[in-house]
């Protein structure tokens, strides 16, 4: 457990619109911030092998147009598009070996 410096000054938070006030911890105070996804980049959430692309650089998808079909644990998945847009990179191939978190299509 980490301990907190007594001296610090108290940091005042609120939750659930109650205010507090408290010491953080250099762990906290030290964190990488939240960023919000960019609903243009579909992102593998799981690591698999890309069965299959199903679209093409420059194609105009639809929301819930299949984008590709990932194999993960021995169950294969298909990405759908969260929003209508055009095709703008293809970042992976058939047969490609993708961790979690890789960029695998950019939507326009």
């Amino acid at each position: 457990m980490e301990e907190i410096n007594k001296s610090q000054e108290l940091k005042t938070i609120i939750i659930d619109n109650v205010k507090y006030k408290t010491r953080l911890t250099k762990k906290y105070l030290e964190r990488v911030p939240y960023v919000s996804s960019n609903p243009h980049n579909i992102i593998s959430h799981i690591p698999g092998t890309v069965v299959k692309v199903t679209v093409k650089e420059g194609d105009i998808v639809k929301k819930g147009s299949k984008l590709l079909e990932v194999d993960a644990m021995k169950m294969i998945s298909s990405i759908y598009s969260p929003m209508e847009g055009k095709v703008l990179k293809i970042h992976i191939k058939d047969g490609d070996l993708v961790p979690k978190g890789r960029l695998l299509i950019e939507l326009e």
